[in-house]
């Protein structure tokens, strides 16, 4: 698939959150969520294809903390084979691991995560031409609840609601520069950030955290102060497709996920 933009570089998170093992892959019996089987192949392997077919191209990085519990999957066989996967060494931290996987790639960079299996090829190159199009630092995909529930109504059951419309991350972002990591530098000890207040308000400061919670804010001036706040562009792009917005977390959004698969 060709584009009128040189494709970004691909980074999928696919090591364990905190260092820890998923209760979702312990369930299935398995070293990593990205390897639990659906619909005939690991997660990572439907995230893998969909990269394959958006780009033909594009280097792919995988972040994981055992690179050997993929040897087995097809689709990294087959993008090894070609040249362009190669793995990374995961860290307990998402933004550590995304430093790491950033050693000395061209940017921009895109990232998604192996358990974002209904992500499209569409999508991903939607967010990489936005970036671009708007000469963007950093780029956040996100979804409105009414096109997630309009996708399945067990897809999603948390949402950040703004005073203009409640949405939810589609597991997709774009960084175009080294400079973007200024605004990611909020999420660096990993986990669930928003559950932690004061998190938030270290990171984006207390009157932002005020007119989140009384929802003052629009989406789109939650961006702006956000990039007055790190001194970079810091973007939303609102997909339609609600699809993007469920990943799987849970038993729930694994069947959810299972049954848009299959549809």
């Amino acid at each position: 698939m060709t584009t009128d933009h040189a494709p970004p570089t691909i980074l999928v998170l696919a090591g364990k959150r905190d260092g820890k093992l998923d209760p979702l892959a312990e369930r299935a019996g398995v070293s990593h969520k990205a390897i639990i089987p659906i619909r005939g192949k690991p997660l990572i392997g439907h995230v893998l294809a969909t990269l394959e077919r958006a780009w033909d191209d594009a280097k792919i990085l995988v972040s994981i903390h055992d690179p050997s519990v993929l040897a087995d999957v097809e689709e990294v066989r087959r993008l090894q084979a070609a040249g362009r996967l190669e793995m990374r060494p995961a860290q307990d931290g998402i933004v550590e691991s995304v430093e790491t996987a950033a050693e000395g790639i061209e940017w921009p960079l895109l990232i998604t995560t192996g358990d974002n299996a209904l992500t499209t090829a569409e999508a991903l190159r939607a967010i990489h031409a936005s970036g671009i199009a708007q000469q963007a630092d950093v780029v956040l995909g996100l979804a409105k609840r009414e096109d997630i529930q309009a996708a399945h109504p067990d897809g999603q059951y948390g949402f950040y609601q703004f005073k203009d419309i409640a949405i939810s991350n589609c597991n997709l972002f774009w960084l175009g520069n080294p400079r973007a990591f200024s605004a990611v530098e909020a999420f660096r000890s990993g986990g669930q950030f928003f559950k932690n207040r004061s998190r938030i308000i270290k990171a984006f400061g207390l009157m932002n955290l005020i007119r989140f919670v009384l929802k003052t804010e629009t989406v789109d001036g939650a961006m702006m102060r956000l990039s007055q706040r790190f001194g970079v562009k810091v973007i939303a792009h609102r997909f339609t497709d609600g699809r993007l917005a469920i990943d799987v977390d849970n038993e729930r959004t694994y069947r959810v996920t299972e049954e848009l698969l299959e549809a």
